[in-house]
């Protein structure tokens, strides 16, 4: 699972401290992969986010998303099921085409970001799906109510980052909720129930 996979970073105009680093010296940087490295690792909060996706007057999707995201993961690749994954993403961060309805869904009718201010999933069981796929089960906390959730897994990326050598892994997971099963019904039907969640997870390897 996860194997002979290329990681491709294409950076322009990067620059580390005062010293800019030129494209040229970049591009393209492909660091292979042959065994996605096994271990610890935390979120890296500046590339990972959590997008929404939700029905509107059934004409449309509108979108938003979370930033801020923390966490843990520990990835066993050839031993999937003994992965674990938790994420927490601050609810002030959510933003969305409008500073109105951003704002909007800080209130009590919809997020209660005052008295629940972090959104929650921890992983309860991980299984493989596929070349490159996995099955996450989880609990989701938000709102303060907890349901099971599934997302739906895979594989982006892996190699060492050129700019600090660290060392990451991408993984990009989907699912759908019942916003309704967390006790937020603010204008049923016409903003829908199912809300399909997007993570785009990047994860640094514990040094």
């Amino acid at each position: 699972m996860w194997k002979g996979h290329y990681a491709l970073l294409v950076m322009m105009g990067v620059s580390v401290g005062e010293r800019p680093i030129q494209a040229a010296s970049l591009l393209p940087v492909v660091a292979r992969a042959q065994q996605v490295e096994e271990g610890p690792y935390h979120v890296d909060g500046e590339r990972t986010q959590i997008v929404f996706s939700v029905s509107c007057l059934g004409m449309s999707w509108y979108r938003g998303f979370l930033s801020g995201v923390s966490g843990e993961l520990w990835l066993d690749p050839a031993h999937p099921e003994k992965s674990h994954v938790s994420l927490k993403a601050p609810v002030s961060s959510i933003k969305t085409t409008t500073s109105e309805v951003s704002s909007m869904l800080m209130e009590k009718s919809w997020f209660a970001a005052e008295t629940y201010p972090v959104a929650e999933f921890v992983s309860t069981q991980v299984s493989s799906s596929g070349p490159s796929l996995a099955t996450i089960s989880g609990n989701l906390t938000m709102h303060g109510v907890t349901h099971p959730v599934t997302l739906h897994a895979h594989f982006v990326g892996a190699g060492e980052n050129p700019i600090d050598h660290s060392y990451d892994v991408g993984f990009e997971a989907q699912g759908t909720i019942q916003r309704s099963a967390f006790g937020m019904t603010s204008a049923l039907p016409a903003v829908g129930d199912d809300v399909i969640l997007t993570v785009s997870g990047v994860f640094e390897k514990e040094r």
